[in-house]
């Protein structure tokens, strides 16, 4: 009975994407979005530890570089399983 479930459970799992440099330029894409995203919202972005090159990141500290990273994963994940789904990936 059990088995019967395993296989109905694996059978059904969406399949995944392989890694190739188009699904890199979209996260990387949904990270810059999500940075310019975060510059633009956070209340206070360069609040805590500096960046040692933060000019890169509009001045931005550590936790708000954390977060929006985060966020932008988030994000990526999202639109590239939403591009490869709809084919385009």
């Amino acid at each position: 009975m059990y088995s019967t479930l395993l296989l109905a459970a694996t059978s059904a799992m969406p399949t995944t994407i392989q890694w190739s440099p188009k699904v890199a330029i979209v996260m990387i894409a949904c990270n810059i979005v999500a940075i310019a995203f975060g510059k633009f919202t956070i209340a206070k972005p360069s609040e805590g530890p500096e960046l040692p090159a933060s000019f890169m990141f509009g001045g931005m500290g550590l936790g708000a570089l954390l977060g929006t990273t985060s966020f932008g994963h988030l994000i990526g994940v999202g639109v590239i399983l939403g591009l490869a789904n709809a084919g385009v990936l």
